[in-house]
């Protein structure tokens, strides 16, 4: 999410999510702290996205809840899926929906002429912004790169004389995507290659080819399709954001289907194996997913059997190596080739430029001043030593959550930071989640649960029963000398507090968590989550 200002009003630039790490459990969703919108309301005039990939639509609806109802700008397909998450969060009436175009004349967005000229990248319907001011024109690429030969037809192809047109023209500031940063012009593949792989695999294939990959490449998928058309097979769509996406696509005629070819998840069991092709979500092994799901052997519609080769037409997304490499081995051993980028790298194509695409993209833009954005701090830095040897090193700015530029014809500098920050989601939709939160649920997960239920009387604050004591997640669960020792020290803390006239439930919580919490560390050298409850009866 970037935030643009000029003469006190506010364009926003994309607003995505990012999915959580192994520290982070319980986590669904990360978004952007968006407390400084919230107190600014009043001064945003409108939401501008570059295109409909999760990382730049996926916090649209807290967008909305935090901000109120501001016009969100879009190409159709981007709206189109932005439609489905609003609908899911019941806040389709909340915002007027302006669907824009590569190529229109320029339009006011609040205080800027905004122009949007057409990008390549691995979802329809991209386009960089150019927002232009008396103060000057900053351009956001969006993601991108430079594919001459697109799936679709050239007039797909990233619109390189408007880009040349603005850097022309003349060009303050420039946010560039910095993804690829770090990849040289020689690991560089187009997205038409992705095909004939396909193709080969298909026809050298005994059985069911599954192939996983993201649901929002909508190119990909028609290779897939037309790959499965040439020979001679059918694809059925699995997964829920699957077959929503397809849906869309198909509907507003960005996926065709030959001669039927598509077929639903209802009609996979009638299909011979030789003749099938699936496609599925599941690529970066996600819980709910239907290709994990597969390979658990949970899945309702598709067992994953001998003969069975899995594609895997994706890259992995960093943090997700271990639930991606746990699917895998249970995809193996339940009798399937996997085939992984790693083993066929024609399997995939990213839709981010690299090295090559980033030097030109400056080249074109040719701007007085330059962020590189999106991508991790590797990336940015390594966009930063493109820009130097191009000679924009010393006009070259990095910017870290919370920073502001502030950029004008006299120069650049960075202004007072913003603070920010990021929001936790859980599936139920709690998005408030704090970091003690998340240190409890990690402290769980290293040293487990001890929970310890007492009743004491109300009058003398004596034991009143046996002490109760479960645990979770805690290696001495079985131990029944433990849990022995447990009450033991749970009596002779009640004791010696009844004979000091000890009888505030706080007071009693405290001392019992401090009592078992020393034996537990004395004996196991573990530090459990303790929680104490006390009851008056």
């Amino acid at each position: 999410m970037y935030v643009v200002e000029h003469n006190d009003r506010i364009v926003v630039i994309d607003c995505g999510v990012t999915f959580p790490g192994p520290d982070q459990p319980g986590v669904d969703l990360i978004l952007p702290d968006m407390t400084w919108l919230a107190e600014n309301r009043e001064r945003i005039d409108g939401l501008i996205l570059t295109h409909g990939h999760e990382d730049h639509i996926g916090a649209v609806p807290w967008f909305l809840r935090a901000v109120g109802p501001v016009p969100i700008y879009g190409t159709r397909f981007t709206l189109a899926l932005v439609r489905g998450k609003l609908d899911e969060h019941r806040l389709l009436g909340e915002a007027e929906m302006i669907e824009i175009a590569a190529g229109e004349p320029r339009r006011r967005i609040g205080p800027f002429e905004s122009e949007f000229l057409r990008v390549t990248h691995s979802i329809p319907d991209c386009v960089a912004v150019a927002l232009h001011s008396p103060a000057g024109t900053l351009v956001h690429t969006g993601d991108f790169m430079f594919d001459h030969l697109p799936i679709g037809g050239p007039d797909k192809a990233s619109d390189i004389p408007g880009l040349a047109r603005l850097g022309a023209e003349g060009v303050l500031v420039l946010l560039a995507d910095s993804t690829n940063a770090d990849v040289p012009a020689s690991g560089k593949r187009y997205e038409a290659s992705v095909g004939p792989a396909m193709s080969a695999l298909f026809a050298t294939s005994p059985g069911r080819v599954i192939v996983t990959t993201f649901s929002s490449h909508i190119d990909r998928m028609q290779q897939v399709v037309d790959a499965a058309y040439r020979d001679g097979r059918v694809v059925g769509v699995v997964g829920r954001s699957m077959v929503r996406n397809v849906a869309i696509a198909r509907n507003l005629g960005y996926l065709k289907d030959p001669d039927g070819v598509i077929i639903s998840d209802k009609e996979i069991a009638g299909v011979p194996d030789d003749e099938l092709v699936l496609l599925t979500t599941g690529s970066q092994g996600e819980p709910l997913s239907a290709l994990r799901r597969m390979a658990n052997g949970a899945h309702p519609k598709v067992d994953i059997k001998p003969g069975d080769t899995v594609v895997y037409s994706s890259r992995r997304i960093p943090g997700n190596e271990l639930a991606i490499d746990e699917t895998i081995n249970r995809l193996v051993a339940a009798g399937a080739t996997v085939v992984t980028p790693d083993d066929r790298p024609e399997v995939h194509a990213s839709g981010h430029g690299v090295r090559d695409d980033l030097m030109w993209m400056l080249q074109l833009i040719r701007p007085r001043f330059f962020a590189p954005i999106h991508g991790e701090v590797r990336h940015q830095k390594a966009h930063a030593v493109l820009a130097k040897g191009l000679g924009i090193g010393e006009r070259t700015v990095i910017l870290e959550n919370g920073d502001v530029l502030e950029v004008s014809a006299d120069g650049v500098v960075t202004g007072e930071r913003v603070e920010s920050g990021i929001t936790y989601v859980d599936s139920y939709g709690v998005n408030d989640l704090g970091e003690g939160v998340l240190r409890d649920r990690r402290h769980m997960s290293e040293d487990g649960l001890v929970l310890v239920m007492v009743q004491i009387d109300t009058h003398d604050g004596t034991l009143s029963g046996t002490p109760e004591v479960v645990t979770r997640g805690f290696a001495g669960a079985e131990d029944e000398a433990m849990i022995s020792a447990i009450r033991e020290t749970v009596v002779a803390s009640l004791r010696e507090s009844a004979e000091e006239h000890i009888h505030e439930v706080d007071v009693l919580t405290k001392q019992l968590h401090d009592a078992v919490g020393a034996l537990i560390n004395r004996k196991t050298r573990k530090r459990p989550v303790i929680l104490p409850v006390v009851v008056e009866v």
